[in-house]
């Protein structure tokens, strides 16, 4: 190859690489809902146990605030517990405008309002609760309130 055609495909090429790069970030998993922050699974950690997110099926998210400010979850019981502590440092958790998250536990990139869906029992979740998010109920599920009282029982 000689130097122009060198320079002349170096120059198209580094043209290109912002392109590729805004197209690459379009491509980013998950169908999040408005208002909700995008969680980097395998690099975002959970706000109370700070393992890493890693099972779409049971992440959680909380939004709200003056600031709006966001934390993430790995699994439904961590944010039941860190709801419970960190009541006093954020009164604005007990307002109904904030925004509660849960993946459905049966499609991994679906998000549930979390206090309206349905959990059920049996599954396996990161820390253990082993409790999954579903929109509708079946025999045996708990609903929001059920499942954090049943969440705060077990005491971790």
């Amino acid at each position: 190859m000689d130097r122009r055609r060198f320079l002349v495909a170096a120059v198209h090429g580094f043209a290109l690489t912002p392109i590729a790069a805004a197209l690459s970030a379009c491509g980013s998993s998950g169908a999040w809902p408005e208002g909700m922050a995008e969680i980097k699974w395998d690099r975002d950690t959970c706000t109370r146990c700070s393992m890493v997110i890693s099972d779409r099926r049971f992440a959680a998210e909380l939004r709200g605030g003056e600031k709006n400010t966001v934390f993430k979850f790995d699994d439904i019981g961590c944010a039941v517990f860190w709801m419970r502590d960190r009541q006093k440092d954020y009164p604005w958790l007990a307002d109904p405008a904030t925004r509660f998250w849960v993946a459905d536990a049966g499609a991994g990139d679906k998000w549930l309002e979390a206090r309206k869906a349905y959990y059920s029992g049996g599954k396996m979740s990161p820390m253990g609760y082993n409790l999954g998010a579903k929109v509708y109920a079946q025999a045996g599920d708990l609903g929001f309130e059920e499942m954090r009282q049943h969440v705060l029982a077990k005491g971790k």
